[in-house]
């Protein structure tokens, strides 16, 4: 019945979606294995992408060949740039998405592939040779045959639902949990464990009070994600910010003796950076409020997502609980708030390709390696499908650096430090973050895409070259045009920046804090009609390399150093605990471990850039 296939992905969320669509546009035919064909791609917690930290990975994937961002911005409901008010290595791009769009939007470009076929049914194990995947069984008995498989199950490994004293088998509300994978992977020598985590109920907005909530409206000129030629979002629909209060805890309190959380039935570890509204009001007692961001699951739908509401408490508390929250006083709800508990596989089990220790031509991506979010989950399965479309081609394997890519931080933080709660990107997670910016990640990695042997179906090669070719234009242009202080210190006074008394450089005055070019086009217009030519992304990337130059060249600086370093061995008779200067944690962490050079010392959980710089000044480096 089935040919057989190159790759065999098992799951069709983020991860196993991105895992498709590379092994296929480097030309392998590929099968894309899933309970539910309805469910492809289905945002099943808040109906965002990006964020912190997390919108920095999805440009990286649009620019390695990916496809999250283009269905994101076909489907994006509203745009916010984030952390405008800080520098530029913190700015972090995020969508609010339409929920049902999305999915259509990721299948419709599944289905256009030609290197992909799919399969609706469980997979209830990997068949295994000599050591070797070569396949997988599928709950109906049957036996399809592969040279590599990559497993990107998501919560559905034995997952578990909660609501307050209820629980059952499920990975998903209303979708079965996934057999037998995790018990035959035990049996071949994996070591499993268990996380949870949770989602929000859903609430009716026709119930709801917006007047009473603060509106979050998106920016004004909207940018997006994908460096292909998507359509700029031309509406939006607004987010509210609600707030919970101290009668809305107290509500929430007489449910705790029915907790799962707090009962002991819940024994996987929760995600740290993202509690439940139980968790939060027992930790932080002292606070009398949480924020709450109320949003929309789409363009024409009423549900409503309440961010920041994650429960598991059984759910006529739930509804209580949001029935106090101001501009909730007649919610209606959808569905409860559960958590979810699912077997993942600690990652330290992996090579940095993703490819499994214990079986050959396996590969994990996503939850099952202990990671929280989409976009970590998405950029996973791209790697692993790009490595395991490698390794059937008997080729080296492709790894990011720390310093190529949020990817390869994440990566290498999972293979080499592993992680027992939900791990989360954040940008304080790079070392490096004024090179792995939002807005360069085309020029940092898409010129892999040619060396990968990645389809350009979208062009993105050419249009990083026309880019680039601005981008040095606009540089020129600022350096090499001097301004008046007649024609400046006007603009320069508003913003409370010392005027100048003679001819400087263009560049030099956009080197200042405060000033930018959209300020500058707005004060000079000869300016402005110079940078109309050019796209909104090589303005933005001209800018700040021009802003940020001195901190570019010294990150730059460091990554060189390090990467010289990296073979720099320690020898065994260090004694880690007389070096005062190191943390607590990396005398103990060094001293357990006794890393064989600075690089995997620098990697070793618990030990941060500043241990790292107090070993190399110990060894006169």
């Amino acid at each position: 019945m089935f040919a057989k296939y190159d790759v065999i992905v098992v799951g069709a969320g983020h991860a196993g979606c991105e895992a498709a669509v590379a092994a296929a546009n480097m030309g392998s035919k590929v099968l894309l294995a899933t309970m539910n064909m309805n469910t492809i791609a289905q945002m099943s917690c808040n109906p965002a992408m990006g964020g912190v930290a997390k919108g920095q990975i999805v440009r990286e994937v649009d620019a390695l060949g990916g496809y999250s961002g283009i269905v994101t911005d076909h489907t994006m409901i509203q745009f916010r740039m984030l952390n405008r008010s800080k520098g530029p290595a913190m700015w972090s791009p995020r969508a609010q998405s339409d929920r049902m769009l999305f999915a259509q939007k990721w299948r419709m470009m599944l289905e256009a592939h030609p290197n992909i076929d799919f399969w609706q049914e469980m997979v209830t194990g990997i068949i295994v040779k000599d050591g070797r995947a070569c396949g997988v069984h599928t709950g109906i008995g049957l036996e399809i045959e592969s040279d590599s498989v990559v497993l990107t199950n998501g919560t559905f490994l034995n997952g578990l639902i909660h609501i307050g004293e209820k629980q059952f088998g499920g990975g998903r509300a209303g979708e079965r949990a996934a057999k037998g994978i995790t018990e035959q992977l035990v049996e071949l020598g994996f070591e499993s464990g268990r996380m949870k985590t949770g989602t929000p109920p859903r609430v009716d907005g026709r119930s709801l009070d917006w007047d009473k909530m603060e509106t979050q409206a998106g920016d004004e000129e909207p940018a997006k994600f994908s460096y292909t030629d998507t359509p700029r979002l031309q509406k939006q629909r607004p987010c509210h910010v609600a707030y919970t209060n101290k009668a809305v805890h107290e509500v929430l309190k007489t449910g705790f003796d029915r907790s799962p959380m707090f009962n002991g039935r819940i024994r996987g570890l929760g995600p740290r950076y993202c509690p439940s509204i139980e968790d939060k009001i027992e930790r932080f007692a002292d606070r009398d409020r949480h924020q709450l961001f109320v949003e929309p699951e789409g363009w024409d739908t009423c549900e409503i997502y309440v961010n920041g509401f994650s429960s598991s408490l059984p759910q006529d508390v739930q509804h209580k609980a949001l029935r106090k929250i101001e501009g909730f006083e007649h919610a209606k709800m959808f569905r409860p708030g559960y958590a979810i508990e699912y077997d993942f596989f600690p990652p330290t089990q992996l090579k940095m390709s993703l490819e499994t220790q214990h079986v050959e031509n396996l590969f994990f991506a996503g939850q099952i390696n202990g990671t929280t979010g989409y976009e970590e989950a998405a950029c996973q399965g791209m790697m692993a499908g790009i490595n395991a479309h490698l390794k059937v081609k008997e080729k080296d394997p492709f790894v990011l650096k720390r310093s190529e890519a949020y990817i390869g931080v994440l990566i290498d933080d999972l293979v080499n430090k592993g992680t027992d709660e939900p791990y989360r990107m954040f940008t304080s997670r790079a070392e490096y973050r004024i090179l792995l910016r939002q807005d360069n990640a085309d020029t940092r990695l898409t010129p892999m895409i040619e060396q990968l042997g990645i389809r350009d179906e979208n062009n993105r090669t050419e249009k990083l070259a026309t880019k680039l070719e601005a981008v040095k234009a606009i540089e020129k242009f600022f350096k090499e045009t001097s301004i008046t202080p007649d024609a400046i210190n006007g603009y320069l006074e508003s913003k409370n920046s010392r005027p100048i008394s003679q001819k400087q450089k263009l560049h030099s005055i956009l080197a200042r804090p405060h000033i930018d070019t959209k300020g500058l086009r707005t004060a000079l217009p000869w300016v402005n009609d110079f940078l109309n030519k050019f796209e909104y992304d090589a303005i933005e990337s001209s800018e700040v390399d021009m802003k940020y130059e001195g901190y570019i060249r010294k990150e730059q600086e460091m990554v060189d150093k390090m990467n010289r370093l990296e073979q720099v061995k320690l020898t065994d008779k260090i004694d880690y605990h007389n070096i005062i200067s190191l943390s607590s944690e990396a005398r103990e962490k060094l001293s357990s471990v006794q890393p064989q050079t600075i690089g995997q010392a620098s990697r070793i959980s618990g030990v941060s850039p500043s241990d790292i710089s107090v070993l190399l000044v110990h060894m006169g480096r």
